[in-house]
């Protein structure tokens, strides 16, 4: 694509902040468990919390009458007041330092650290880095950086043809995932996230151009953890991962992992093959 880039006009949001402070409270833990069809699961106050699953706290708390069409808060506030409709969490980076400790309370402090805004033959695109740290005791536990892209309208998104997948490498960790409206549901509820594409089926398919209702990059993201957090035997000290297609409640999608040294690759295949998301673990030594 022959972009031109722009961060003039939302330059202001650079280097605005925000803290948000929460109790990591049992409940949700046991939720997310009972989500991801863990059954062995066993938690209580003073266990740590399992990689990726502070996002079920410090949750968006907009008012019913500052939701927007989409089911997304209005534009504004903390982040920028970008016009393009489309919102999607891209990617994101994470360094584990030590654990969030369940039924204490916590700190989470969100920096913007870029805006920028490109044009070319797939239309325009808008930018938004923001960085945030999570913190028990004065300490921090977490630190992340996540990608959030905004776009214009694009053609209707065909639904996915179901094919054979390719055997997947030797050694490699795979769960196979068979979404349904009720586990975007769960999902929604338990991050607050009331993006209509996720549940509201018309919407999704006559408004946004979606075949089917959308699966949430980071469900994939935390099943892809919870598939190292099963089989490595160790502790995460990063994480990243990259979406790069969506997935819907169509058909079953892959998940695979392959375990080299102390990292692992990650990937979700969709039902056509096309790989959906991207990620790296960085085991902890």
């Amino acid at each position: 694509m022959t972009a031109t880039e722009n961060a003039a006009p939302f330059a202001e949001w650079v280097g605005r902040t925000d803290a948000v402070d929460d109790r990591i409270t049992l409940a949700p833990t046991q939720a997310a468990a009972a989500m991801l069809d863990d059954a062995d699961a066993r938690f209580s106050e003073g266990d740590p919390l399992p990689p990726l699953w502070h996002w079920f706290y410090f949750l968006p708390k907009a008012c019913q009458s500052a939701i927007g069409a989409d089911g997304h808060p209005a534009r504004g506030g903390f982040m920028p007041p970008i016009t393009l409709p489309r919102r999607m969490f891209a990617g994101a980076r994470l360094s584990f330092l030590k654990p969030l400790v369940i039924g204490k309370p916590a700190r989470r402090d969100a920096t913007i650290r870029a805006v920028s805004e490109k044009s070319g033959k797939s239309g325009r695109l808008a930018f938004v880095t923001v960085s945030y740290v999570y913190s028990q005791d004065g300490r921090p536990c977490i630190e992340e950086e996540q990608d959030i892209v905004y776009r214009e309208p694009g053609a209707a998104v065909p639904a996915p043809a179901v094919t054979e997948l390719a055997p997947p490498p030797a050694g490699a960790w795979t769960r196979t995932v068979t979404p349904d409206p009720v586990l975007l549901f769960r999902f929604s509820a338990l991050t607050f996230n009331a993006h209509r594409i996720h549940y509201d089926r018309p919407y999704a398919m006559n408004e946004e151009g979606y075949p089917g209702l959308v699966v949430h990059g980071p469900l994939t993201a935390v099943m892809l953890m919870e598939l190292v957090r099963h089989n490595a035997g160790q502790s995460v000290a990063g994480f990243s991962f990259r979406g790069q297609a969506p997935l819907f409640d169509l058909a079953p999608f892959r998940l695979v992992g392959e375990p080299a040294g102390d990292r692992v690759a990650l990937h979700a295949e969709g039902p056509d093959g096309r790989t959906a998301m991207v990620a790296e673990v960085t085991l902890a030594s």
